[in-house]
């Protein structure tokens, strides 16, 4: 067990050290291999803080194979009970634009084959995923993307797909069919890993492109991997700005449910 601590966790890439002062990275190992990468610590206004790109730094792992379990269980160890965890998403709906921020209250499962659970057994763990995203972290992820006159969008469904293909245009229909309002592919497992481990997760979803299904609409054309990049490092400054409020304002002491929510998981 390492003796390392962190207040607070942060999934992205790497265009987020700058975030951190006084920076050193460290090796955690856990039962489920290693992480993604080395875990930056650091500090931001007082509070320690724990960095983790979720794809590597040089983003050797796809979207199927980042190892979501070894991710979440460093950041346990390290004694987080926050994650703060920015993506770049594709649009499912025309007046969810590219540039706009969306702050999910909820997911669809489209994956498969992940490792998507800490309880495989013999204690049986039932946790509610009904609201899987902290609605403290929520609140104030919203409040503060408004405050810096950013367009945000409060609560909306992300379909999570398999990756590392993107949606052909019938599915991305069916999903803009179904209202759900963002699509992309590391959501699922991860939110539900920290849920598990009673740790609040709050998505920041930065609108990169226009799926496929919306293809012709507002000019939309099919997205690539290069326009989705091009798109978020245009947009990196105006991310990293709201995950440095949401660090500043988040609370340490927790008011919300998910640092109980095993209390009622548990079969007798």
């Amino acid at each position: 067990m390492t003796e390392e601590r962190a207040d607070i966790g942060v999934f992205g890439g790497s265009g987020f050290y700058s975030l951190l002062e006084d920076v050193r990275e460290i090796k955690i190992e856990t039962p489920f291999g290693p992480p993604s990468d080395l875990i930056a610590l650091g500090n931001v206004e007082g509070k320690r803080i724990a960095f983790l790109p979720r794809h590597g730094r040089r983003h050797e792992y796809p979207p199927h194979t980042i190892p979501y379990k070894a991710n979440i269980w460093a950041m346990k160890e390290l004694g987080v009970t926050r994650i703060i965890a920015p993506s770049a998403v594709g649009s499912l709906q025309t007046h969810v634009k590219p540039g706009d921020f969306m702050v999910c209250d909820q997911f669809v499962d489209r994956t498969s084959g992940r490792g998507d659970t800490f309880y495989n057994g013999p204690i049986t763990t039932h946790i509610s995923a009904a609201e899987p995203f902290c609605a403290e972290l929520r609140e104030l992820a919203v409040s503060i993307i408004r405050k810096q006159g950013l367009p945000v969008h409060d609560g909306g469904t992300t379909v999570v797909i398999q990756g590392p293909r993107f949606s052909t245009k019938a599915e991305s229909k069916w999903f803009t069919s179904m209202g759900w309002g963002i699509i992309n592919m590391t959501q699922y497992p991860e939110v539900i890993l920290a849920l598990e481990q009673e740790m609040c997760y709050v998505n920041i979803a930065l609108v990169t492109d226009y799926d496929a299904g919306l293809v012709g609409a507002e000019g939309a054309r099919p997205v690539t991997a290069e326009e989705v990049e091009k798109m978020f490092i245009s947009n990196i400054e105006r991310v990293k700005g709201v995950i440095f409020d949401m660090i500043e304002r988040t609370p340490l002491k927790r008011a919300c449910a998910c640092s109980q929510i095993l209390r009622h998981a548990r079969l007798s």
